[in-house]
């Protein structure tokens, strides 16, 4: 069963996240990376916010180790696998095989009995709206698959410097 918080477009993704309760962990990894000015910016954007629970299932200590400074690039990148350009409902992206992140790397897509998987991860609660774009939450921290040489394009590269800028972000659509 999905749940579908009472929506709030008024506050932007990063404040509709924090009100919601299940996001604590998500906003203080954003705010790690460096990534919440882009996150409170005009947007679209579709959120693929991991719940606390989530990320207290990663192997003991990958979170402490995320959150260290000489480890931001891999933060950066992590979470931008979690980002869609665009607000995009459940229902858009039930539809699709796979959604394209603001990392690079495309998220593997199936929907089963009208219950939503994003790279392995069911979306547990939906359409949580804002006043600049959507946020879905699922019970999985998903992880970029890495590449045989590492940055696979410019993009990312500048992602993985934490540079991920609107700029950037929007010339993904």
């Amino acid at each position: 069963m999905i749940n579908t918080p009472k929506p709030d477009p008024t506050r932007n993704l990063l404040d509709t996240a924090a009100d919601n309760g299940t996001f604590e962990t998500f906003g203080k990894a954003v705010a790690s990376a460096g990534l919440d000015d882009t996150l409170r910016g005009p947007g679209p954007y579709t959120l693929l916010a991991p719940t606390d629970a989530a990320f207290a299932a990663l192997p003991e200590g990958k979170l402490e180790s995320l959150m260290k400074l000489e480890n931001k690039a891999e933060l950066v990148s992590i979470l931008n696998y979690h980002v869609l350009v665009g607000a995009r409902s459940l229902a858009d992206i039930g539809k699709w095989p796979s959604a394209r992140t603001v990392h690079g790397q495309a998220a593997q897509i199936s929907s089963i009995d009208g219950k939503v998987s994003v790279a392995g991860a069911h979306i547990v609660s939906a359409d949580i709206a804002s006043s600049n774009g959507v946020i879905h939450g699922i019970v999985k921290v998903n992880l970029p698959t890495p590449t045989k040489h590492g940055s696979t394009n410019r993009k990312r590269r500048a992602a993985l410097r934490g540079l991920p800028q609107m700029t950037s972000w929007r010339a993904q659509r």
